[in-house]
Order: structure tokens, then C-alpha cells, then sequence
């Protein structure tokens, strides 16, 4: 006779595999939500508060992250935190900011860069020594390791 319960009745609990332990992250993040990018903000370096970082950082338009938005963290507060209920590790506090505003931001930076990259090119290629003669800048980055 036939076995007659359906499929998804059926379970492989015993056919799995023992999942292995895994060291948990020093600095977890959390559940992605759309549209919001997430950042750790150093607080404090050596024990001493580092003001200037996080003002930037709220300047530049992180907000912290409240920990009653983010139960799954399952973290205990830092006991001198100046953040109390926000989630703050070891002098990091993780802060949110909205998507379009980290693109721009990082736009930004890139665009710095090519400027800065510009300059130094047209500093380099301005020398007109004939005795010296001017190649063209080469760029290329290779990163080996050992021998």
C-alpha cells in the first residue's frame, strides 16, 4: 500500500547537517531596510571622546541608530556611554544615513580625487626643462604578496 501523505508534510530534520559554530562578528550590522545605508562612527580613541568625528559625521547627514529599531542587535550598552540608547560598541556608534545622500557623498570624494590626480599631473607635466624630457605619467597598481 501506498504512502499517502503529501510531500510537504515530510521533513529531512534528521537528514541535515550539523550547521557549525561560527565566531560572531565584532561589529554586527543590522537588518538591511530600504533606501538607508548603514556606518560605524568612532566615539572615542584611547578612552578619550572623539567630538570632532562625530559631529563631521552628523554634519554630513549619519543620524544614530536607535537600539529599540534594531532588537535583533541583542546588545548590552556601553556602561559610560554618552549615546545611551543607541548602539554603541567599544567607542563605535553605528549611525544611518539615507542611500541617495552616501552617493552623492561618495561622488563627491571620487570627484576630489580626479581633481587632485589633475593637478599633480598638470604640475608634473608643466616642467620644461629640455634637458629633462617629460613622459607621460604611467598608472597602474599592482599588489603582490611574499616573494
Amino acid at each position: 500500500m501506498a504512502d499517502r501523505t503529501p510531500r510537504e508534510a515530510t521533513t529531512r530534520d534528521k537528514q541535515q547537517r550539523k550547521r557549525a559554530w561560527t565566531r560572531p562578528s565584532a561589529l554586527p550590522l543590522p537588518d538591511p531596510k530600504p533606501g538607508i545605508k548603514y556606518r560605524w562612527v568612532r566615539t572615542s580613541l584611547l578612552g578619550n571622546s572623539d567630538n570632532p568625528n562625530v559631529s563631521t559625521r552628523f554634519r554630513e547627514g549619519y543620524t544614530p541608530v536607535k537600539a529599540s529599531d534594531h532588537p535583533e542587535m541583542q546588545l548590552l550598552p556601553d556602561l559610560d556611554s554618552r549615546f545611551k540608547d543607541n548602539i554603541e560598541i567599544g567607542g563605535l556608534l553605528l549611525c544611518s544615513i539615507p542611500e541617495e545622500i552616501a552617493e552623492d557623498r561618495v561622488e563627491q570624494q571620487l570627484e576630489d580625487a580626479e581633481k587632485q590626480m589633475k593637478a599633480v599631473d598638470h604640475n608634473y607635466l608643466r616642467q620644461s626643462d629640455p634637458r629633462m624630457p617629460v613622459l607621460k605619467p604611467e598608472r597602474s597598481t599592482r599588489t603582490t604578496f611574499g616573494k
